[in-house]
């Protein structure tokens, strides 16, 4: 598969549409991580879409801030944030300049470079589960705040950049509620992914934390 694939760059317009749009059309695509150790090749098969303000469940809902800046600016960059104290996830933005949308990468296959993943992911069993959720994602390929704010759509030497690849047929493509998401914002079915992909992270509903007493 990943000899045949199409390996030309996605351009900036196939992110300025909206976000409901371009997410489930990542599936399929490939994202070329450079590391230290070498490329890494990820095909994408899980993604959730967050509509800024249209949408509670976004970190843009009540607008602007220093954390999530990016997803207000051009299509096509590279929005990573910090959560629970330890884990990043990667998110790359939609729609036009000014509003705030994007696409969280939830899982991958790692087509190539699975050597450079396994030294991140030491407590992974098998390959399939290198990049089987968000925070694995980021952990296999590298990515931390320090790549906030990427270009993933500029020409020459890039740190991450985003390949056609194979489009996956819409007859292979599922949806259903985002993993996690709680109020209003778990209603949205804007979570899509491969459908039998043995990638593909678990679904899991919003558990409300507990304070202790």
């Amino acid at each position: 598969m990943i000899a045949t694939t199409d390996r030309t760059p996605l351009p900036r317009t196939f992110f300025d549409r909206p976000v409901l749009e371009v997410a489930p059309d990542l599936l399929g695509r490939l994202l070329v991580r450079a590391t230290p150790d070498g490329p890494i090749t990820l095909r994408v098969t899980e993604v959730e879409a967050y509509d800024g303000g249209n949408d509670p469940g976004s970190h843009a809902y009540r607008g602007p801030t220093a954390r999530n800046g990016v997803m207000f600016g051009p299509p096509g960059h590279v929005y990573v944030y910090f959560t629970y104290g330890m884990w990043h996830c990667m998110n790359l933005v939609c729609g036009p300049e000014g509003v705030a949308s994007a696409v969280l990468l939830r899982a991958g296959e790692i087509v190539d470079g699975a050597e450079h993943a396994r030294k991140r992911r030491l407590s992974a069993r098998h390959d399939r589960e290198l990049a089987k959720g968000p925070a694995r994602l980021a952990t296999a390929l590298d990515v931390d705040r320090a790549l906030d704010g990427t270009d993933a759509c500029a020409a020459g030497d890039t740190p991450l950049r985003v390949l056609t690849g194979t489009a996956v047929p819409s007859d292979q493509v599922r949806n259903g509620p985002r993993t996690g998401v709680s109020g209003d914002g778990a209603v949205h079915p804007w979570r899509y992914w491969v459908a039998d992909d043995p990638t593909v992270s678990p679904y899991r509903a919003h558990v409300p934390r507990r304070r202790r007493s």
